[in-house]
C-alpha cells in the first residue's frame, strides 16, 4: 500500500526506507499559476495529487492587519515594499529600512518592535486540524539576519557585524525574543501535529561564503541552536535553508544546531558537489533539493531533466534525499521539464 506524503517524509527523516523518494515543490507565483493552468488543475491540492508531489502543508504565524504605530504605510516590522518587475515576474523589494539611521543599541531598543501577541496563530491551529495527518506539516520560520538586513539595509547589516556589533546584537536579540515566543506558542498549541520547522539563513553566495565562520558563530549560531532546541523539545524536525556555497558551515549546523534536513544543495557552487556532501555528511542529514534551477530546469531539455533526476538517485542512493528544485522554479521554466522531474521519480519507483 502506498504511503501518504507525511508517512513518506517521516520515514525518511527517521532513517527508514519510504516506498519511493519523497518530492517537494517550490516555485514563483508566476510559474505556479501558469503550471496549474497548463495542467488544468483548479487548485494547489489537485496539482500535488496529479503529479504525486509530497508537498508539505506550510504554515506561518501572520501579523495581524495593522500598520506599524510609527508608519501607517509600513508593516509590523516598519518595512515598506514596492513591486519590482524583472520581465517575467515581480518581486516585492524593500523600499524603506526603518533601522537605517540607528547609531547605537539604544536607538535599536527605542524602535517600536512588534509583540508576540501581534501575530495570529489561530489559522495554524485550524489548518493542522483540517490536514488530519495526510501531508507533513511545516510551521514557522526563523531567519533573523534576512529580516535584520531588510530593516537596516543589506550593506549596512553586513558592515554592522564588524563595525557596529552592539547594534547587530540589539536588533538580533529583539528578533530572537519575538520569534522564540511566537514559535513556542505555536508548538505548544499543536502537540504532535507539527512535523518540521524552518531555521534558515543564507550563508553562501554563488562563489563562496557570505560571512566569516567567526561572524556566523558570534551572531547567528547560538540563537539558531536555541530555536532548534525548542523544536526538538516538541518532537519537531529542523529543516535548514541556506543558498550557495555554504559547505564551511555544515559541521556547525550538524554538531551544534542539530539540523535534520539541509536545503537546497546548489551543487554547481564551489564545495557543494553532491558526491562529497554524501561522503562527508550523508549519514547525518537528509538532503532536500539538488535539482538545478539555474540551468537544468529552466533551460535544459526534458531528457536532461530526467538524466539529472537519475543522476541524483545514484548519488544519493546511500543517503536520504527529497527530490525538489534547488530554489523557486522560475517563470521561464518549461512545463514539460517540471513534469519530467516528477515523472522520473515515479518511474524509478515502479
Amino acid at each position: 500500500m502506498a504511503m501518504t506524503p507525511r508517512e513518506r517524509w517521516l520515514a525518511l527523516l527517521a532513517g527508514r526506507a519510504p516506498d519511493r523518494i519523497p518530492t517537494d515543490y517550490w516555485a514563483t507565483p508566476e510559474f505556479h499559476e501558469r503550471f496549474k493552468k497548463d495542467l488544468a488543475c483548479p487548485n494547489d491540492e489537485s496539482l500535488w495529487r496529479q503529479l504525486d508531489i509530497d508537498r508539505p502543508l506550510v504554515l506561518f504565524p501572520t501579523p495581524r492587519p495593522s500598520p506599524h504605530p510609527d508608519d501607517p504605510d509600513a508593516d509590523v516590522w516598519g518595512l515598506r515594499f514596492r513591486a519590482m518587475d524583472y520581465g517575467t515576474g515581480v518581486y516585492q523589494e524593500v523600499a524603506h529600512h526603518p533601522l537605517a539611521r540607528a547609531e547605537s543599541a539604544a536607538d535599536v531598543h527605542a524602535f517600536r518592535w512588534p509583540q508576540p501577541e501581534d501575530f495570529d496563530i489561530a489559522p495554524i491551529l485550524h489548518a493542522t486540524e483540517a490536514n488530519r495527518s495526510y501531508r507533513p506539516v511545516v510551521a514557522c520560520c526563523y531567519e533573523p539576519f534576512l529580516l535584520y538586513a531588510q530593516m537596516r539595509g543589506l550593506e549596512q547589516a553586513f558592515m554592522d557585524l564588524v563595525l557596529n556589533p552592539d547594534i547587530a546584537d540589539a536588533a538580533l536579540g529583539h528578533l530572537f525574543d519575538i520569534h522564540y515566543e511566537v514559535h513556542r506558542q505555536v508548538f505548544t498549541a499543536c502537540p504532535g501535529q507539527i512535523d518540521i520547522t524552518y531555521v534558515a539563513e543564507d550563508l553562501g553566495s554563488q562563489t563562496g561564503p557570505l560571512i566569516s565562520q567567526e561572524a556566523y558563530r558570534r551572531f547567528l549560531l547560538p540563537n539558531q541552536r536555541k530555536m532548534a532546541d525548542l523544536a526538538r523539545a516538541h518532537g519537531i524536525h529542523v529543516f535548514y535553508h541556506t543558498d550557495g556555497a555554504a559547505r564551511m558551515f555544515i559541521p556547525d549546523l550538524l554538531d551544534v544546531v542539530g539540523i535534520d534536513v539541509l536545503n537546497p544543495i546548489q551543487w554547481r557552487c564551489p564545495g557543494m558537489d553532491r558526491e562529497s556532501l554524501v561522503r562527508d555528511f550523508g549519514r547525518r542529514v537528509a538532503f532536500h533539493g539538488a535539482m538545478d534551477n539555474q540551468y537544468t530546469l529552466p533551460f535544459g531539455t526534458v531528457d536532461e531533466v530526467a538524466a539529472e533526476v537519475r543522476e541524483n538517485l545514484a548519488i544519493f542512493a546511500n543517503a536520504r534525499w527529497i527530490c525538489a528544485p534547488c530554489h523557486n522554479i522560475q517563470a521561464v521554466s518549461p512545463t514539460a521539464n517540471i513534469v519530467a522531474m516528477y515523472d522520473t521519480i515515479k518511474e524509478a519507483a515502479s
